[in-house]
């Protein structure tokens, strides 16, 4: 008999209307496989490879589904490797594996899952792969209780892990310098302070910005004064005394003779006098020299500007003392000369100071100027002419009386290969550090709204000062003056 309203009888034997319930599919299983690695060829990709319609190469390709036969790995014990998919009823006392791990040439990190026939217990393990994606059985160690081992993994180290980075280098990673975790490796042992001071060294030489000065830029009656007249002073005397002298023996008339003679030892006593008090002088004049402002200075005035020192983009620090956040250091070493004394450099002459080293640089920095509070940069870097006139203070002083050397002038000397042996030295070092106070004397120089003092195309005479009998000096550069910062407490900036 026909209804109306469809029904269905259940199990049970109970008839309840409605259609029957349709049986809903199971979710497909997913399961995670190796992926091979790719090396960059992308026929090795798998599913990327087809999206580009590139044939894909079936040896290297890994697939899922059901084992039908028997597993092709065999070993010592009854551990296979699998790929993943639901295991048959011919494999079920076997363990299936569904790896990824770290591998050694082609895997790729992941997790492993054991699923052991019988008892339903899975374990979650990591370990290296083999090159085709397979877990790599161990050899070692016996197994706990009675269960027949599943795998076994071989004995060893483990491949170290990839920095945290991922970048790939060539070369074990042992040999850089991060660990087997990416982090940075603690090296214990003496530093190798010879290293690092000749990468110091060199990176200060090769670096453009760094301007290396010599000491033919400290400032030298000698150089400064004019060649020309100096040689016409010598040819004017050789004949003042070749006259006098013919004279003297044909007449017997001694008097050109003496005028000659007193006009030389006076200009000898001139040229004596400007060689000892010259440098002082000079300093003199520099602090005398009226202060300018730069907001109202011209484009291309030459002007002397005092104020507050900031470093640039380049800092220096000092060679012994290690000042740092500088933008001018001084490093001389110095040696006495007695009767069978060494000496310091080709011209040293005995019982006197001579240089036997000296480290000198200095680059671009910044200067606040005391009168309007404008910012200017002092270009003195990149091979600028500069001439320094900066006080230095002795740091180290051994002498006939004192003989030990502290470690740390040891160290100095050893790393410039200069020997110690039984020398009277001094070492002076000067410096100017971030927030000293120094003097500037250059050409002001506007660009685009920067202002700029920069090196002067000609000279700058300093003019004859007749009360101290000092003669005109030539300061060429920029000319930069500073106090012995040491004594003198520094502006924090």
């Amino acid at each position: 008999m026909g209804s109306r309203f469809p029904s269905h009888q259940l199990s049970n034997g109970l008839y309840v209307s409605g259609r029957p319930e349709q049986p809903k599919e199971r979710p497909p299983t997913m399961s995670s496989t190796a992926m091979p690695y790719t090396g960059g060829d992308i026929k090795k990709s798998g599913e990327l490879g087809k999206m580009f319609d590139i044939p894909v190469d079936g040896s290297k390709s890994r697939k899922s589904g059901p084992i039908t036969g028997a597993p092709s790995r065999t070993g010592s014990f009854g551990g296979a490797a699998s790929h993943s998919g639901p295991i048959m009823p011919n494999a079920a006392s076997r363990a299936s594996y569904s790896t990824s791990g770290p591998v050694s040439s082609a895997g790729v990190p992941g997790s492993t899952t054991i699923v052991t026939g019988g008892s339903n217990r899975q374990k979650s393990n990591s370990g290296p792969l083999n090159k085709h994606g397979e877990p790599v059985k161990k050899s070692s160690g016996p197994q706990s209780g009675g269960m027949t081992p599943v795998a076994r993994q071989n004995s060893g180290p483990l491949p170290p892990v990839l920095p945290a980075t991922g970048l790939i280098t060539s070369g074990p990673i042992s040999s850089g310098p991060l660990n087997a975790s990416g982090a940075p490796r603690k090296v214990s042992g003496p530093l190798d302070t010879m290293g690092s001071f000749k990468l110091h060294s060199a990176s200060i030489a090769h670096n453009q910005a760094v301007t290396n000065l010599s000491q033919e830029d400290e400032y030298s009656f000698k150089r400064s004064f004019p060649k020309l007249i100096m040689w016409s002073v010598i040819l004017l005397f050789v004949m003042g005394f070749i006259a006098a002298g013919f004279i003297l023996g044909a007449v017997h008339n001694p008097v050109l003779l003496i005028v000659v003679v007193v006009l030389f030892g006076a200009v000898t006593a001139l040229f004596t006098w400007n060689s000892c008090w010259g440098r002082r002088a000079i300093i003199g004049s520099i602090a005398h020299y009226p202060d300018a402002e730069l907001r109202t200075a011209k484009d291309g005035q030459y002007v002397k500007v005092s104020g507050v020192v900031t470093c640039g983009n380049v800092p220096l620090e000092s060679s012994f003392q290690k000042i740092s956040r500088c933008v001018y250091t001084s490093t001389s070493l110095y040696e006495y000369r007695g009767c069978d004394s060494k000496a310091a450099n080709p011209t040293h002459r005995r019982f006197s100071w001579g240089l036997r080293s000296l480290e000198r640089h200095v680059v671009d920095f910044y200067i606040s100027d005391f009168q309007s509070g404008l910012r200017a940069l002092v270009k003195t870097g990149y091979g600028a002419r500069v001439t320094p006139y900066v006080d230095e203070s002795v740091v180290v002083d051994v002498n006939l009386s004192n003989r030990d050397l502290s470690p740390e002038f040891v160290r100095w000397l050893a790393e410039r290969s200069l020997s110690s042996d039984d020398r009277v030295m001094r070492l002076k070092e000067g410096y100017i550090k971030e927030g000293s106070t120094v003097s500037v004397m250059g050409v002001v120089q506007r660009n685009d709204n920067v202002l700029m003092i920069v090196p002067p195309p000609e000279p700058f005479s300093t003019g004859c000062q007749w009360f101290k009998c000092i003669l005109p000096a030539s300061l060429e550069g920029i000319v930069l003056r500073c106090e012995d910062m040491s004594k003198i407490d520094v502006i924090p900036v």
